[in-house]
């Protein structure tokens, strides 16, 4: 059975709408870049690549109905020496387009790797946001010969369980994506964002743009991210680093570092004050200079460690 040409959208009128909503939003992208679609098992990949050309390969996985340009507040610091590599994911929102449903989590380790392999990539650092960062953690356990340095922005799961408050609200908004409650879900989640007029107008574009996806796009099937286990972490051969936001809901951003202390010791584990779930955007500038100086320094290990800029 032949796939229509707006798969994976609902109809051709949908896919207009949203493609037209997202390339007005790239029209922010605040540096010069190309783009690549590249073929894999799961489907076409759409990537933002922009840096110097001769700059080690940082790859930048979204957020869980997030894009390659949820990583807009950050790129332009990220890509200074580093050649970036920003991906929409081939089974969520954005350009890419998936060929088979996903349905487990070695899905997204298979597909990455293909994704690399067209790329020419043997070796990359990787860097993850929420469930983009689950995602990457999965690829460096399985693939750690493959993987210079990690970053692991505000993780969803990964290390510790949510918490019934998020999951009781996400289902809410799974089963009612209305703007009322969708406006109260992402404003719960990022209570620092709104505190800014700037954040809180981005927080206010997002809730606009996944109202958007859901009506656009084909429903597809949710893969839950998991805990990591005491043996995994062990197990996680490549240098990382731990980047939350002290007020993040997802799970409690002292115990997960505490718990990376005692299981993973060689995990640098850094918290910033005055910040949320969505530490891209509450906290850019000190997202930028840890990941610079972790990338930068490897050899560098602090787990927990307190700083006078506002490092918990």
């Amino acid at each position: 059975m032949a796939i229509a040409t707006h798969h994976p959208f609902r109809s051709r009128e949908a896919k207009q709408e949203y493609l037209h909503f997202y390339d007005r939003l790239a029209e922010q992208w605040p540096v010069e870049s190309e783009t690549r679609v590249v073929g894999t098992a799961s489907g076409q990949t759409f990537i933002r690549v922009q840096g110097p050309v001769d700059g080690a390969p940082l790859v930048l996985l979204p957020g869980d109905t997030e894009t390659s340009l949820s990583w807009l507040p950050v790129i332009e610091g990220l890509s200074q020496d580093f050649r970036t590599y920003a991906i929409d994911h081939v089974y969520d929102n954005g350009r890419s387009v998936y060929a088979r449903e996903m349905s487990r989590p070695k899905d997204f380790v298979d597909w990455l790797g293909d994704v690399f392999d067209e790329m020419g990539l043997s070796r990359v650092n990787l860097a993850g946001y929420s469930y983009g960062g689950w995602q990457a953690a999965l690829y460096a356990l399985a693939h750690p010969n493959c993987v210079d340095r990690l970053v692991l922005l505000a993780p969803a799961a990964t290390v510790l369980s949510p918490g019934p408050m998020l999951l009781a609200r996400a289902v809410l908004y799974h089963f009612l994506p209305i703007q009322f409650v969708a406006r109260n879900y992402f404003r719960w989640y990022g209570p620092d964002a709104v505190k800014g007029e700037r954040t809180r107008l981005r927080i206010d574009e997002m809730v606009e743009e996944d109202l958007l996806a859901r009506r656009c796009f084909k429903r597809r099937k949710f893969i839950p991210p998991t805990r990591l286990t005491d043996a995994n972490w062990r197990e996680l051969a490549v240098p990382t680093l731990f980047l939350i936001g002290e007020n993040d809901r997802t799970y409690s951003a002292r115990r997960a570092v505490c718990r990376l202390r005692r299981v993973a010791p060689k995990v640098e584990g850094r918290i910033v004050a005055e910040t949320d779930h969505y530490i891209r955007l509450v906290s850019s500038d000190w997202v930028v200079r840890q990941t610079l100086r972790f990338l930068r320094e490897p050899g560098s290990v602090a787990a927990g460690a307190a700083e006078a800029d506002g490092t918990l």
